[in-house]
């Protein structure tokens, strides 16, 4: 899990080479009394395949890293949050990973933990304002963008699309939406997109989705943000005859993100169409190798890194590393342009929980 290194001095030139440089500082480690450094992770939620798996990973993750933790859970209120951060202040912890749903509102803990010097991973979001040490994170304007591509090539570039939206006060909302819709206009102009908002409420997903079909019933495509909406979207096709074998003419292509066991189980059932795997485990891991970085004072530059990604800035202050989150398909082909891995691929994380 090593990363290139180099000597300070040398970190401009291999930022022109765009290597990531992780440079060490003389301001020492929290753990030089020779015990384990403490760091907080705050759970965003625990209602969610997705996020129950980062749930299992990330004391997996801390144990093999050296690092004691104390975990909070925030249940998708920001205010949560906030008290939890006072609590792991009080603590004592070295470093703090987050994941704030509500990227905007998160600002004024985040200038708190910096003014304390409590570096700040944040996970799977990105703030809107203020100063993190790293932000774990997989490119999500390209979710958007491979959904399009998917959807846009199945249907032939015409027809219509339901858009079930997650919430747009996180980052990954709007970048989501925006992707989509940009992808849509500029190389299938001809397929009607429904944008459909439901702040990552599955019951509210189906609702709507039901609304939208009996306004609609030539709809032949849904595009989820988030796994949130799979069990509602697959009771609502079924109750209507549309949840048939992809070579069916009835069949609604459907395409959702997070790459969770349950979806990857209804690709290959013909249920659902594709997904984009979210690396649960990967967030995991790296917000917490990024904590064991920062308390050891290192510091990185934009570029490549050996692990498959890549570190951006995305702001001054702000960088990005961006892991890897593949299309998923049952065939492992191309579409629009865009490559997929098969969803029985072992590489897959949703085919690796125990």
């Amino acid at each position: 899990m090593k990363l290139r290194t180099a000597l300070c001095s040398t970190a401009s030139a291999l930022s022109a080479l765009a290597l990531l440089t992780a440079c060490s500082s003389d301001s020492g480690t929290a753990a030089a009394s020779g015990g384990k450094p403490l760091v907080g992770v705050d759970y965003p939620r625990s209602d969610t395949d997705f996020w129950n798996s980062y749930i299992k990973y990330t004391p997996e993750f801390a144990k093999e890293l050296g690092l004691d933790l104390d975990t909070t859970n925030s249940q998708n209120d920001v205010a949560k949050l906030t008290a939890n951060a006072q609590t792991f202040i009080s603590q004592g912890v070295k470093g703090l990973a987050m994941a704030p749903q509500d990227t905007a509102a998160i600002a004024p803990t985040l200038a708190q933990l910096e003014a304390k010097k409590i570096p700040v991973v944040t996970v799977d979001t990105r703030p809107d304002t203020g100063k993190v040490y790293m932000v774990v994170r997989a490119d999500n304007r390209a979710y958007g963008e491979k959904a399009c591509r998917y959807l846009g090539t199945k249907l032939g570039g015409k027809g219509k699309v339901v858009m079930l939206q997650g919430g747009l006060d996180s980052i990954n909302g709007r970048d989501r939406t925006e992707a989509f819709n940009a992808c849509m206009k500029k190389n299938y102009p001809d397929v009607k997109v429904f944008g459909e908002a439901t702040n990552w409420d599955g019951a509210l997903a189906a609702q709507k989705l039901q609304t939208r079909l009996t306004q609609h019933p030539d709809i032949k495509g849904v595009y989820m943000q988030s796994s949130f909406a799979l069990s509602g979207t697959l009771q609502v096709l079924k109750q209507r005859g549309l949840l048939v074998d992809p070579k069916d003419k009835k069949h609604v292509f459907v395409v959702s993100n997070d790459g969770i066991p349950e979806e990857l189980k209804s690709i290959a059932a013909g249920k659902i169409d594709a997904t984009v795997s979210q690396p649960a485990d990967l967030y995991a891991k790296y917000a917490l190798y990024y904590l064991k970085a920062a308390i050891e004072g290192k510091t990185f530059e934009p570029g490549k890194t050996d692990h498959g990604s890549t570190i951006i800035q995305v702001r001054d202050g702000l960088l990005e590393d961006q892991l890897s989150a593949p299309l998923v398909t049952a065939d492992g082909g191309t579409y629009g342009g865009v490559s997929s891995v098969r969803s029985d691929d072992t590489s897959l994380w949703g085919n690796n929980l125990g």
